[in-house]
């Protein structure tokens, strides 16, 4: 599939402490990426910033939502007009698979049974939890931790005590 450009407004919902900033996705662009449940897609704003993220439904259109990591590179204030590139995110786990984590899974077969035993969804977050750190050996441990925590608890995520062990391999 091509990438589909559009321009819209970088805006912000009111008043929610949960819903930040985001921008609307005309009907007819949603509508060519959406295949079922899947909706995301490779998002690529003003040239600048790409993201792997997902078309969230808004009445008869839908948004997709910026963090505040991705509103710093991108350096545009709200309600500027933006120009946004889509194309069709056809990744095996809706984004980008660190390699260290590609890694210890190939070297663990219990947790990458658990970890393929996760919904698409919970394995994103853990892939993100990785993917979000720069340096190599912080990943890796990240990488064991999280291997680690999935197969002790038989592929359930208890985030307390993920981040507990996360914290406790960083001091490795």
């Amino acid at each position: 599939m091509e990438p589909v450009s559009f321009t819209s407004i970088l805006t912000q919902f009111p008043s929610s402490p949960l819903w930040g900033w985001h921008f609307i996705v005309p009907a007819i662009v949603a509508k060519q990426f959406i295949k079922g449940k899947d909706r995301r897609v490779v998002c690529t704003i003003n040239d600048k910033v790409t993201l792997h993220c997902a078309l969230m439904p808004n009445k008869d259109s839908c948004f997709i939502m910026l963090n505040q990591q991705i509103q710093k590179k991108l350096q545009t204030p709200i309600n500027s007009e933006i120009t946004v590139s889509l194309i069709k995110d056809e990744s095996e786990y809706g984004m980008p698979m660190p390699e260290e984590f590609r890694e210890v899974l190939d070297q663990d077969p219990d947790a990458d049974k658990y970890f393929h035993a996760l919904t698409a969804g919970k394995q994103r977050s853990l892939i993100y939890i990785i993917s979000k750190v720069k340096n190599t050996d912080s990943r890796i441990r990240k990488s064991l931790a999280i291997a680690d925590h999935i197969t002790a608890n038989r592929g359930s995520i208890d985030y307390k005590l993920l981040n507990e062990a996360l914290k406790e391999y960083n001091k490795m």
